[in-house]
């Protein structure tokens, strides 16, 4: 039987995207995320990073297939798709923060409704040095040796 676990929902999304419409509804849309004040001193000094993964639930999607049809019109295994159509519910963007203001965020590239509950925030690590490529491959010695 699967496991299920509780997560902690840090805040929501406000854009003008009210309904799931498809990746190119969220072209250039600029999105605030409102970081709940009890999770507010945890952006201290998020404007550091030019980048963030934004972890949401997608509370709108209503159940999931482990096939699916991508854009291209291809079926897939629901983890080799972006599909909000999830076991877990659980969807990853990459976003452009463009300014913070006290616990709200404007950011921009975020592909989740209006009203979409945001679970976790992360500055973006979009390349790895040498060294970091060498243990996230298990030749941790290889970097070791350098």
């Amino acid at each position: 039987m699967p496991e299920e676990i509780a997560v902690r929902v840090i805040g929501k999304v406000e854009n003008r995207v009210k309904e799931p419409l498809g990746q190119e509804a969220f072209s250039g849309e600029i999105s605030v995320i409102t970081v709940y004040p009890e999770y507010a001193a945890g952006l201290y000094r998020i404007e550091e990073n030019e980048y963030l993964d934004i972890l949401f639930h997608f509370h709108l999607a209503g159940g999931f297939s482990l096939h699916t049809k991508v854009f291209s019109g291809e079926e897939k295994g629901v983890f080799a798709s972006r599909s909000p159509h999830r076991p877990s519910g659980i969807g990853l963007t990459t976003v452009r923060l463009e300014k913070r203001v006290g616990n709200r965020l404007l950011v921009r590239g975020l592909d989740a409704v209006d009203g979409t509950p945001v679970l976790d925030i992360k500055p973006s690590v979009s390349h790895f040095t040498d060294e970091e490529k060498a243990i996230i491959s298990g030749r941790e010695g290889d970097a070791m040796k350098r």
